[in-house]
C-alpha cells in the first residue's frame, strides 16, 4: 500500500519504519529541511531501541524515503497520516494547529480518493476539524474529490516502541465507513498474524479511547506514589503492598511502581487535555484534576528527601556546600526524552538550594545540556560523578544502575548516602554494605530513620 506520513517525529518515525517494514511504500514528510536532510543520510533525530538500522535498512530497500515535498507524497499515496505534535497551550487544550495545517496541505493537493489518518493525539472532535479543513481546500480549488477522515490513535511506549508497533496490544480505528474500516485492516493485517487485536468504533470514541488509555494509566502512578509516600509515614513497605495489591486479577502489578513522578511527551500533556476537554463542556473532571496535582508534589520527593537527609529545610541554601551525584535524566530509560522529565524538577530545586550537581545519563546527556547548560556536571562514566559526593540519587531506572558496583560506589562518596527514587536495591543489603539508603515507601524495614 502507498503510504504518506506528515511529521518525521517520535511517532511519525516509528510508523514509518514499521509500515515500510511490512512491505508497504513510505514517503515520511516534514517541513524540516535539515531533519529531512539528515534522515536521507542516515541520522536519526531521535533514540529508540532498533529505529535506526529498520529505517536504515527500508531506506536501503527502497520502501521508504523522505522528503519536504508535501504535494508530491500526497498524490503519490492512498492512506495520508498526520503524526504532527500537539503541544499544549496556556490553558492545557492540546494545539491543533499542525494538524489542521497539515489537513490544509492534503487538501491542497489531492488529486483523487485518499483516506486521512489522525495518528496524533487529539481531543473528541478534531476529525471533523480536520473534515472541514480538507472541504474548504478543495472548495477553493473548485474540486469535489472523495475523502473519508479516521482515527487511528498510537500507543507506543517509549523505549519499546518498534515491539509495540509490531506486536500491538490493540489497534483503535476509528471510523463511520465500512469501505475505509477493510482498508484500514488489510494494513495492520501483517500485524495481526497471531491474534485479531484491531478494533474498530466510532471516530469520537477512538478519539477519546487515546486520552482514556494515558489518563488511566498515570493515575495509577499517581496512586501508587500516594501510597509510597503513606508507607513511609506508617511504617510499612510499599514493595510488599504492591504484591499485595497486583495478586488480584482486578488490579494487576502494571504501573504499581512508585517512583519520582510521570513525565514525558504524553500523560502530562494527555491529562491536562482531557481535563480541558471536559471544562468545555462544563464538566469538572476532579479525579485528574488530582492526578496531576499528586504528579507535580512527587517531584519534589526525592529533593525534599535529600535537603532533609544533608541540610537544613530552614535555611534558605541548605545544600550549599554539597555535591549531588544523579543517575538518571530522562524520564524513563530507552529512551533521550527529557520532555516534561522528574529529573529537570529535582535538579533545579537541587541547585536552588545550592547543591553542586553532577549528572550521568546513558542516553540523554545531550538533551540535559539544553536545560541546564553549564549549571550542572556531566560525565559519560556512572562512578566518575560519585567521588567525593555527599550522596547519590537515582531518578531513572535504566539497566545500568540496577546492579552496580556497590563498594566502588561506597568508596567514591563522601558518605555512602543514596536517595533511591526507583526501589532499585533491597534495603537489608544496603544496610548490611553500611549505606545510609533512602528508597521511597519502604521505610517499615527500618533503615530510613525512625519508623513513625
Amino acid at each position: 500500500m502507498k503510504i504518506c506520513i506528515f511529521g518525521a517525529g517520535y511517532v511519525g518515525l516509528v510508523a514509518a519504519a514499521c509500515f515500510a517494514e511490512s512491505g508497504n511504500s513510505v514517503i515520511a514528510v516534514d517541513v524540516d529541511k535539515s531533519r529531512i536532510d539528515g534522515l536521507k543520510e542516515g541520522i536519526i533525530p531521535i533514540y529508540e531501541p532498533g529505529l535506526k538500522e529498520m529505517i536504515l535498512r527500508n531506506q536501503a530497500e527502497g520502501r521508504l524515503s523522505f522528503t519536504t515535498e508535501m504535494t508530491e507524497a500526497v498524490q503519490a499515496s492512498l492512506v495520508c497520516f498526520i503524526a504532527v505534535g500537539t503541544p499544549p497551550g496556556e490553558d492545557g487544550s492540546a494545539d491543533l494547529k499542525y494538524v489542521l495545517g497539515v489537513a490544509r496541505n492534503i487538501g491542497q493537493a489531492m488529486n483523487g480518493y485518499k483516506i486521512i489518518v489522525d495518528k496524533s493525539t487529539v481531543p473528541v472532535g478534531t476529525a471533523d476539524k480536520v473534515r472541514e479543513a480538507v472541504k474548504a481546500e478543495l472548495a477553493s480549488r473548485n474540486v469535489a474529490f472523495e475523502f473519508d477522515v479516521v482515527s487511528n490513535p498510537e500507543f507506543l511506549k517509549e523505549g519499546a516502541a518498534i515491539d509495540d508497533f509490531m506486536k500491538p496490544d490493540r489497534v483503535v480505528i476509528g471510523t463511520d465507513n465500512v469501505r475505509t474500516a477493510e482498508i484500514m485492516k488489510e494494513l495492520y493485517d501483517p500485524y495481526m498474524r497471531k491474534q485479531n487485536r484491531l478494533i474498530v468504533m466510532d471516530i469520537r470514541s477512538a478519539e477519546m479511547t487515546k486520552y482514556a488509555a494515558n489518563a488511566m494509566l498515570a493515575t495509577r502512578i499517581s496512586f501508587m506514589n500516594q501510597i509510597a509516600n503513606l508507607c513511609d509515614c506508617m511504617g510499612a513497605d510499599v514493595s510488599a503492598v504492591r504484591e499485595g495489591i497486583g495478586s488480584d486479577s482486578r488490579i494487576g502489578y502494571d504501573f504499581l511502581f512508585p517512583g519520582p513522578g510521570y513525565g514525558g511527551s504524553c500523560f502530562p500533556k494527555d491529562v491536562k487535555a482531557l481535563i480541558k476537554t471536559a471544562e468545555e463542556c462544563s464538566y469538572d473532571f476532579l479525579l485528574l484534576k488530582a492526578v496531576e496535582d499528586v504528579n507535580e508534589r512527587q517531584k519534589e520527593v526525592l529533593a525534599d528527601k535529600l535537603i532533609t537527609a544533608l541540610g537544613s529545610p530552614d535555611e534558605e541554601q541548605p545544600l550549599t556546600g554539597r555535591t549531588v551525584a544523579c543517575w538518571g535524566l530522562s524520564f524513563k530509560p530507552r529512551t533521550d526524552d527529557m520532555r516534561e522529565a522528574p529529573a529537570i524538577t529535582i535538579i533545579e530545586r537541587l541547585l536552588a538550594a545550592g547543591a553542586t550537581v553532577r549528572a550521568h545519563d546513558p542516553e540523554a546527556l545531550k538533551e540535559a545540556k539544553k536545560h541546564f547548560g553549564d549549571r550542572i556536571e556531566y560525565s559519560t562514566n556512572q562512578y566518575a560523578i560519585l567521588e567525593n559526593a555527599d550522596a547519590l540519587t537515582i531518578i531513572t531506572d535504566w539497566s545500568e544502575y540496577r546492579n552496580p558496583d556497590f563498594d566502588r560506589i561506597k568508596s567514591a562518596l563522601k558518605s555512602p548516602l543514596v536517595i533511591d527514587g526507583r526501589n532499585l536495591y533491597k534495603p537489608d543489603r544496603m544496610a548490611a554494605a553500611g549505606f545510609r539508603y533512602l528508597p521511597l515507601g519502604r521505610c517499615g524495614v527500618g533503615i530510613c530513620g525512625e519508623v513513625k
